[in-house]
């Protein structure tokens, strides 16, 4: 069983404090989690995208960034869109991968 423990909310995403992870083992490892450089870049890079997506009517949020893993919500008309699979993986996808070090994956989350 994983445990987190996290300070009060913070007012915007990229103010978020480290997350503190312990495993319920005796030994009660902690693992620090910061990738803020990596949620910068990340968010970069979907600025860029972002009139692409306000043109069609959609937009996207960044929810977290996990060992690699960019979960996105899409959201607007993105978020109904029968294609929205396809802009997330050949076109939000493709972009991260070659412009952020470290991303394997993006993941839209509802």
């Amino acid at each position: 069983m994983l445990f987190i423990q996290n300070d009060p909310p913070p007012d915007s995403l990229m103010d978020f404090p480290p997350c503190t992870y312990y495993n319920d083992n005796s030994e009660r490892s902690r693992i620090e989690v910061t990738d803020t450089s990596m949620m910068d870049g990340v968010q970069e890079v979907l600025d860029k995208l972002r009139p692409f997506l306000l043109r069609d009517g959609g937009d996207c949020e960044l929810v977290d960034v996990e060992d690699g893993i960019v979960k996105l919500r899409l959201l607007g008309a993105c978020g109904t869109c029968p294609s929205s699979t396809i802009t997330l993986k050949a076109g939000i996808e493709r972009a991260l991968l070659e412009e952020v070090p470290g991303v394997v994956e993006v993941e839209q989350v509802f």
